[in-house]
Formats: structure tokens, sequence, C-alpha cells
């Protein structure tokens, strides 16, 4: 078990340095002078030279990197060229926000899809299988950014039963609720649709087994073996996409985000490309590079809790 944990997280660590090199090559190394994308082409020659040695572009390109991420491990990821304020700071202020957009499309995600799929299964070609997976199908298929108009159209303007965007903040609770359903919805349904299919899948491979008929034969009710037996035997699977689903959803809020105006950070990503201000993307794609990383390094630790099987060869 204690092998295990090292491997994992020498993995990780090294997956991290990994990434962050090629972040911070994308952004310092490939041809053309940062200086002048940021400044623009009508640029002086002074600005240009003062931005370079603000940047620490006149150093090495190996000590910029270190001094990169030795600056990004104590917080510390520069300041932004179109806020000029610390880089730190709106992260911090737009983060809760992402997270809570997450974490709500995550939850939903998971009401949707683990009953959508149990029943699935547990009506195998009939016709509520048949309908879950065509619906499964419907989802996969549709892009979040053309679903969330479609809801905008739908609720926000048709209707004109939530807002169609905007968030109005936390100090009107309940306006700030109803401004975060449309996103929560987009999110959840599509990533919902996936989940479904991978639940079904695997509740059928558990329900083939002989400890399932045992349990069926000794007088336990459908739902109390669906519940008890077939989906904890069923999570292996689930977890890996549930992982895989949760970073999909953080990033998914990039577009989310400016679709409905929330000022998370997918918006201020959209708004640093715009603006030029290569020091906030480069923080911004490594934080959001990092929570895929770190969610996949869960979902191994994951493993060994779920699967005893596991825990014995480790």
């Amino acid at each position: 078990m204690g092998l295990f944990l090292l491997r994992r997280t020498v993995g990780f660590i090294l997956t991290l340095l990994v990434v962050s090199v090629v972040v911070f090559a994308t952004m310092n190394i490939l041809p053309g002078d940062p200086a002048l994308t940021i400044l623009g082409l009508d640029a002086s020659e002074d600005a240009l030279a003062a931005l370079r040695d603000q940047l620490g572009l006149n150093e090495p390109v190996i000590s910029r990197y270190f001094s990169w991420v030795w600056n990004a491990l104590q917080g510390d990821f520069g300041i932004s060229h179109s806020f000029k304020v610390p880089v730190a700071g709106l992260i911090s202020e737009r983060l809760p926000m992402t997270i809570s957009l997450a974490l709500a499309g995550m939850t939903m995600t998971l009401l949707i899809a683990l009953p959508a799929g149990i029943l699935a299964a547990s009506k195998h070609r009939k016709a509520a299988d048949w309908g879950v997976m065509f619906l499964s199908q419907l989802g996969i298929a549709v892009p979040a950014f053309w679903l969330s108009m479609l809801l905008v159209l739908l609720f926000a303007v048709k209707l004109r039963w939530l807002p169609p965007g905007h968030f109005p903040g936390w100090d009107d609770p309940v306006a700030a609720i109803r401004a975060l359903i449309l996103p929560t919805v987009a999110l959840g349904l599509v990533q919902s649709a996936v989940l479904a299919r991978v639940t079904r899948s695997s509740a059928l491979e558990v329900m083939r087994l002989d400890f399932v008929r045992t349990a069926r034969a000794s007088g336990l009710s459908r739902g109390r073996v669906l519940w008890q037996h077939v989906l904890p035997n069923a999570l292996v699977p689930i977890v890996t996409i549930v992982g895989m689903q949760f970073a999909a959803v953080v990033t998914g809020t990039i577009v989310i985000e400016n679709v409905f105006s929330l000022p998370g950070l997918g918006r201020l990503v959209f708004q640093s490309i715009a603006n030029r201000d290569l020091p906030t993307v480069q923080a911004l794609v490594m934080m959001f590079a990092a929570i895929v990383v770190t969610a996949n390094f869960i979902v191994d630790l994951l493993y060994v809790a779920i699967d005893p099987r596991l825990k014995a060869r480790t």
C-alpha cells in the first residue's frame, strides 16, 4: 500500500513538472516577442524594453522557468497587464464561482446518471433501457454551448422563468441560485449522458456474475440487489469516468461562463486572451492543467479504497 502511494505521488509530481514545462514553453519559447504581443505593434522601443525587463525576458530561459515555478509555488503569478493587479488576486476572486459551478454541475450529473444507468441496466432491452440510451446518445451529440443557448431561448426568453445570464452576487442568495440554474443544467445534462451509458454497461457486467444471482435467490428485492450489490461492485469504471468528467466540467466552465456572463475563471481566460495578458493566461492554463492532473491522481487513490483486490496487490 505504501509503495503504491509513493509511486502515484511521484508520478503526480513528475506529471505536474512536465505540464509546467509545456505551459511555460508554449507561452515563452515559441517564435514571437511576448512584449510585442502584449503592447502591440505600435509600441515604442523604450516601452518594449521596459516591459521585457519587467517580465524578465532578458534572462536565460532556464532561469526564467525556475523563477516562475518558484514564485508560483508561493502563490505569486506576477502582475496582470490588463487589470494591473496581482494575478493571484484575480484567480482567488473568481475561483469560487468556477468551483461552485463545477460542483453543482457534477452533483447534477451524478443525480441524473447513476439512477438512469441503473434503471437501464435493470430494464435491459426494454422500453426504459432504449429510452435512456436514446436520450444519452442525444446528450452526447449536443455541444454544451449550443445546449446553453437553447436553454436561454426557452427558459429565459420565451418562458421568462430564469435570468439569461449575469451573476448578481451572493448578497441575494435566491437571485444567485436562479442565475446558476441554467449553467448547471447545461453542464450536468451533457456529462450525465456519458456517465449514464458507462453506469449501464458496468452494471450489466456485474449483474451477470454468480453472486448477484445468489443474492436474488436468497430473497432480496431487485432494488436492494441493484443498489447494495450491483452498484458498489460496478464503481471502478464509474469512478474513472467521474474523475475525468470533473476535470472536463471544470474546463467546460470556460465556455459556459462566457455564454452566461459569469465572473469565473473561464470568463477571465477569454478576457486575458483578448487583452493579450500573457502572465494571466499562463497562470490560468497551468491551473486548469493542474486540476486535470489532480483529478486523475485522486481517481488512482480511490481505486484502492473501492476495490479490495487492488488493495491486496499494492
